[in-house]
């Protein structure tokens, strides 16, 4: 095993080990499927104690970035980008300006994904919308119940084909629901103002536009749907 540079200061020990052996794994051009040196070899080469190396060894395994195999030892894996980010979306953790933060950017996320999910969309796709929106279209407001909702943007990700981006849908959703229920009275007086100006855009509306391929109206849809989110957003900016 080569040599790993032995210039570790007093303080935070553990991170710093954690530092070097990630600097160590790209040095070296490891990737997921490669074995890495032993607990053994890693002490001895950073001069240091076993239980430093155990437990910064012990961080990257929680993260996803090692993991032990039967007659090869530890190896690198591709980590769950998500991973940490799943631990800590819940709204009883969170405070209501990093909650808001994260409704901005799903509106941002969703918005951009208008152009993945038209050109995606297949006429399979558009029936099984069809077939949600039979399942329960909401009121006259387009407050729909949260499993409605839920299923009907979980269909729109998975148009897109991107797993990152289904994955992030699931593990915000929590978020976007807990403010959805919040703010209820809230985005159902705005809407009623968008209904009275005939700029209500529903579920239903989405998927015309899709079915009928107008690109136009279903960018712009796409942006609509949101407008009582962004005028909730804009009225609690920092």
């Amino acid at each position: 095993m080569n040599q790993l540079p032995n210039t570790l200061q007093q303080v935070t020990l553990v991170d710093q080990v954690e530092d070097k052996l990630l600097t160590y794994f790209k040095s070296q051009g490891l990737g997921p499927g490669d074995s890495i040196p032993t607990l053994a070899d890693l002490t001895n080469s950073l001069g240091v104690g076993t239980s430093v190396v155990r437990e910064a060894i012990s961080r990257l395994r929680m993260v996803g970035l090692i993991e032990s195999r039967p007659h090869r030892g530890m190896v690198l894996r591709e980590p769950p980008i998500f991973l940490g980010l799943k631990r800590v979306i819940e709204p009883y953790i969170l405070g209501e300006r990093a909650m808001l933060n994260l409704l901005g950017f799903r509106v941002a996320l969703e918005i951009g994904m208008a152009e993945s999910i038209f050109n995606n969309a297949t006429e399979e796709d558009i029936k099984e919308l069809e077939d949600i929106l039979e399942q329960g279209d909401g009121n006259e407001f387009t407050y729909y119940s949260a499993e409605h909702d839920h299923q009907f943007h979980k269909k729109l990700y998975e148009i897109t084909g991107n797993s990152i981006i289904i994955e992030f849908q699931e593990i915000i959703y929590p978020i976007f629901e807990f403010l959805r229920q919040k703010y209820q009275d809230y985005i159902l007086e705005v809407n009623k103002e968008y209904k009275k100006a005939g700029e209500l855009v529903s579920h239903r509306d989405l998927v015309l536009h899709l079915k009928n391929r107008d690109r136009e109206a279903f960018f712009r849809a796409m942006v609509d749907q949101f407008k009582a989110y962004t005028k909730l957003l804009q009225e609690n900016r920092d």
